[in-house]
């Protein structure tokens, strides 16, 4: 049986329900006037699509995804011309400037913008702007980590402060990962090259350290510290209605994940009082972290499609709309909200931790995809 294939995207799809109908979708060439979104579904607000198709005179036409690869090269093979925007994340947007795939843009033309949370400001937030000419590349829209969601109850907090935790032979039988065989790699590769204090020597594509960019050894590393977790854990988890089950159960008191389920399980109409979940962002070994942003591609050139561009992104990016995608897709936003959102929205969405985002390690393309699923082959197989 072919192994059921998740990802981060899907599984906050999966929560938005009906709600996701796209009956606004089009061929493309029902309209001349459109404007064509290469995105994750798990963002569409089909009345907000509605809404600015109507004031615009516009027909806005998405194309899904389910990972940065997929939309990658769906680009590669002549997207940039037959699409307007795109989404990415981490280090995915650098690459897609490298290649010609996605111009430049200006904050200035999107005034949302001005309402970015500190660490998301166009002159701090340095992953959207190309190292070589300084041109900003893209806006930042929902961000996030794959950190430890546990039980405080349970698991003292201090144990959560280290990666070890998910290695730990006290918590055996009670520990779950993902399926998603890159977060599982990258994070084992922080705590090995922390044991081994490789980061600082140098490294085989001579930029200072990335979890994605691994030598031999550090990935032979990786490859046995998972076999080990193995024996460790009760499964690693397909969905998040299964890790669900498995914190509110009890069954499993530590897992790895991206804070969705985290959130779940603070706002569930049956929560136990007995159990007191948190999440943890950055381990000292380091972390996990991610930042969706809306680019656009380089097929679309100055004049009225970029400035119908400018205003679609410009109303995704507005305090009302990303209130609105936090609560749908169950993530933080890039936008402070703190101003408009309760104690309790504030801490479910992490709005007083955005600051965590500096020091973790952003998603990027592994180094060699060929030896890290070898790797991951190797640990299933064991």
């Amino acid at each position: 049986m072919q192994e059921k294939k998740i990802s981060r995207r899907s599984v906050l799809a999966a929560g938005a329900g009906a709600a996701l109908c796209m009956p606004f979708i089009r061929p493309a060439w029902a309209q001349t006037q459109t404007v064509r979104a290469l995105m994750w579904e798990a963002y569409v607000l089909p009345d907000v699509v509605s809404k600015f198709e109507e004031e615009n005179n516009v027909k806005f036409v998405a194309t899904f995804f389910d990972g940065n690869s997929e939309a990658y090269n769906k680009l590669r093979v002549g997207g940039a011309k037959e699409f307007d925007l795109v989404q990415a994340d981490g280090f995915w947007p650098q690459l897609y400037f490298r290649d010609g795939l996605i111009r430049s843009v200006d904050y200035a033309h999107v005034p949302s913008a001005a309402n970015y949370l500190p660490e998301f400001h166009a002159e701090k937030f340095k992953v959207l702007t190309d190292p070589a000419s300084g041109s900003k590349i893209g806006y930042p829209f929902c961000w996030g980590a794959y950190g430890i969601t546990y039980n405080a109850a349970v698991v003292a907090p201090e144990k959560t402060g280290t990666i070890e935790c998910m290695f730990d032979p006290a918590l055996s039988g009670q520990l779950s990962t993902s399926a998603r065989f890159e977060e599982n790699i990258a994070l084992a590769a922080l705590l090995v090259t922390d044991r081994l204090g490789s980061r600082e020597k140098p490294r085989p594509d001579g930029k200072p350290f990335n979890p994605y960019v691994l030598t031999d050894e550090e990935l032979d590393g990786v490859k046995k510290l998972l076999i080990e977790q193995k024996a460790l854990l009760l499964t690693r988890y397909q969905d998040n209605p299964t890790l669900f089950q498995l914190l509110q159960s009890g069954a499993v008191v530590a897992a790895t994940e991206f804070a969705q389920v985290f959130r779940q399980l603070l706002t569930a109409k049956d929560r136990n009082p007995k159990q007191d979940f948190r999440h943890t962002l950055k381990m000292k070994e380091g972390g996990l972290g991610w930042v969706d942003t809306w680019l656009v591609t380089s097929g679309v050139e100055d004049g009225p499609k970029l400035d119908l561009c400018n205003k679609f992104i410009d109303r995704m990016i507005s305090s009302e709309i990303m209130k609105r995608i936090g609560e749908v897709a169950g993530c933080s936003t890039t936008i402070d909200l703190r101003g408009i959102s309760t104690e309790e929205e504030r801490k479910v969405y992490l709005m007083d931790r955005s600051s965590e985002i500096a020091d973790l390690f952003m998603f990027d393309q592994p180094s060699s995809p060929e030896k890290w699923e070898r790797v991951w082959s190797n640990v299933q197989a064991a």
